[in-house]
């Protein structure tokens, strides 16, 4: 909602420069409560989106699948550079476009936020990776290294962690392209050979340096601030609690990519129960995580002298193969063309080719750039260098989820090569298939979870109940199942009872169905638990003033008045709710004939009014004091204002009707 139906960045008549100073939900960048989200890229896609369809769905689905294909071609584009044409390409092409933990960023909207930034990830990814192959031969090599720093920002204006792709490069560059000689070869002879190396290293480096610190500079060199419900390992005073958290966090997302069994819209507040002591048998899953990752980055660092894997056949000391296969130790495999014919039945699972290009990297190098691939996009959410808003995000998974596929195909191969016999071969192929397969299951679905917003919620019982319920609660209530929307948020306040949201939604639903001593209680309770909470003050007010309980009524609606918005989550919404206490307040004063005090506050509304406020009531109320004081000229001006806000505004119509017969 706060991304697209209530932006007011997505609306013609707000300028389009707008959307380079605010953030993803429309606030300005530079506010105290602002998410810090700067997604330009993003924003302006749903805006060109908002002026061809407005608010119909189906184009903004539209997009968002066009996209998530874009990518699939692309990453699979990128996997013909490391396994080559054939069947391993094919899978880790397939494995990417079936994995469900996709499903949020493509089937939600604002996923395309992820997207978006994955699509020019590649695109700066390729381009590098021309650059490579025409480093030293060509003055091209310096526009694809352009382009590659190019489509990094903008990937980085599509999504923060896009910026991550620079560091890739650099990986592929030296572990993959160079084939690890910078490791091997400190003679000043290749130093001076490959000054042009270090020199596209330094342009990665010097750019993304640069990147960060405007885009540091741009947020007002100021952190987000986040609810400890968002992401309660944050917010924790014990230092082993955050500790263990958050290195377990790492080892549940890389379960999800796995075996993504159980997926949620929202993994926040308790879904992930923090880590507090060392015999938490949890612990264990981190240590086999990060020591399976340190023995893969071993392997693949440090590699065999004597025997290396090229693209499914075995290679000795880097020599050509029987089969025409070479995956050389030094630089010269960058423009290999080997001439063979393939007499044998099935090579890397293409019969009978010709002049294949073989630019093929050993099976560690390609260990090293998925591990990469996998990681170095994570890293933003691993609350390493600050703490992000959320406890696990599926959505963040889109990027790395390139780095698992490759690494799925490649240890698949490493597999197939080991087979001896070709029983256990096609059971490898086999088993690979039925893993796309059911990964490609599992995705449609999801996809059902995500038709609408009632089986969404409801499938997020299960991990997160205490946000589900109170989601459902909302979407029963728009359908008129009363009953049910109140049994869903007393569901919800069960397994959280101090979230303030649901406490006055509760109210706001018991208000409305006229139970208001019910409903003060629950909005005195929300009160409570966020003394910020505008609404909950406007709604308390006008009960009270219903309840002819004036003096408490006025007294609510002062405060309200007073509250800042600062640090809070949506100070739009904050802003339409102090407008709206000053309205009701000036109201007050106007039944008690207190006229120039209901203008002194009615003004003051005016001074606070949001943007997306509908100013036509207030308008019509001033209209009302002037008239009440003699002040005709003043009320009629007023009135008008009020006819030009909203032209079938009624109580606008009788009121200027009754000034006109009284001039």
């Amino acid at each position: 909602s706060r991304a697209i139906k209530t932006n007011q960045d997505l609306l013609p008549e707000t300028p389009w420069t707008h959307i380079f100073y605010n953030d993803f939900w429309g606030t300005l960048l530079t506010h105290s409560g602002s998410h810090k989200s700067y997604r330009p890229l993003c924003t302006l896609s749903f805006r060109i989106n908002h002026a061809v369809g407005g608010m119909d769905p189906w184009g903004y689905h539209l997009v968002n699948v066009l996209l998530h294909a874009a990518v699939t071609g692309l990453f699979t584009n990128f996997s013909r550079i490391l396994f080559g044409d054939g069947y391993w390409t094919l899978i880790a092409g397939l494995l990417f476009a079936s994995h469900p933990i996709h499903t949020e960023a493509v089937a939600g909207i604002v996923g395309r936020a992820d997207i978006g930034a994955c699509l020019f990830f590649l695109l700066s990814l390729m381009c590098y990776v021309k650059h490579c192959s025409t480093r030293g031969s060509s003055p091209i090599t310096w526009g694809w290294i352009l382009g590659a720093g190019l489509c990094g920002g903008c990937s980085m204006l599509w999504k923060e962690q896009g910026v991550t792709v620079l560091a890739v490069s650099a990986v592929y560059d030296i572990f993959v392209f160079q084939n690890l000689c910078l490791w091997w070869k400190q003679d000043t002879v290749y130093l001076r050979k490959n000054l042009t190396l270090f020199l596209s290293i330094g342009l990665l480096t010097s750019w993304g340096t640069l990147l960060l610190g405007v885009r540091l500079y741009w947020m007002g060199n100021k952190p987000p601030s986040f609810s400890n419900s968002d992401n309660p390992a944050a917010d924790s005073d014990s230092f082993l609690t955050r500790t263990l958290t958050f290195f377990y966090l790492p080892t549940k997302n890389l379960w999800l990519l796995l075996c993504p069994d159980t997926l949620s819209f929202d993994w926040s507040m308790d879904a992930v129960p923090l880590l507090k002591a060392v015999s938490d048998w949890r612990n264990l899953h981190t240590v086999v995580f990060y020591a399976g990752l340190l023995l893969l980055a071993n392997f693949s660092l440090k590699g065999s002298s004597s025997e290396r894997e090229c693209n499914g056949k075995t290679v000795m000391n880097g020599k050509q193969n029987a089969n025409g296969h070479s995956c050389h130790s030094e630089m010269e495999y960058k423009t290999l063309v080997v001439k063979s014919t393939f007499a044998s039945k099935e090579e890397n699972g293409i019969k009978k080719h010709e002049m294949q290009k073989l630019q093929l990297p050993s099976t560690e190098n390609i260990v090293i750039l998925s591990l990469s691939l996998l990681i170095v996009p994570f890293v933003p959410a691993t609350n390493l260098f600050f703490y992000v808003g959320f406890v696990i995000a599926e959505r963040v998974l889109y990027v790395p989820s390139m780095g698992f596929c490759l690494l799925v195909t490649v240890g698949v191969r490493a597999l197939y090569v080991k087979a001896q016999k070709r029983f256990l071969k096609n059971l490898v192929f086999c088993s690979t298939a039925a893993l796309i397969f059911f990964y490609g299951l599992k995705t449609v679905v999801r996809n059902g979870d995500w038709q609408n917003e009632e089986m969404l919620y409801r499938s997020g019982i299960k991990v997160n109940p205490a946000k589900a319920w109170g989601n459902l609660g909302n979407v029963l209530k728009s359908q008129s199942k009363i009953s049910e929307a109140e049994s869903a948020y007393r569901n919800a306040l069960y397994y959280r009872s101090n979230m303030a949201d649901m406490l006055y939604n509760l109210g706001l639903l018991l208000q409305e169905n006229s139970r208001f001593s019910e409903a003060l209680h629950y909005y005195k309770l929300a009160i409570g638990s966020r003394p910020t909470l505008a609404s909950a003050y406007l709604n308390t007010g006008i009960i009270l003033m219903n309840q002819r309980k004036t003096e408490e009524a006025r007294r609510t609606f002062l405060k309200c008045s007073e509250i800042p918005d600062e640090n809070l989550k949506d100070p739009h919404a904050h802003k339409s709710s102090v407008t709206s206490c000053l309205y009701n307040l000036g109201k007050l004063y106007h039944e008690q004939g207190h006229y120039a005090d209901a203008l002194m506050v009615y003004k003051e509304a005016i001074q606070k009014m949001p943007r997306q406020f509908a100013p036509q009531s207030l308008y019509n109320m001033m209209g009302e004091a002037y008239m009440r004081m003699s002040r005709l000229p003043e009320a009629e001006h007023w009135y008008v204002e009020s006819l030009r806000s909203k032209s079938d505004h009624i109580p606008a119509h009788l009121t200027y009707g009754k000034l006109l017969a009284l001039t």
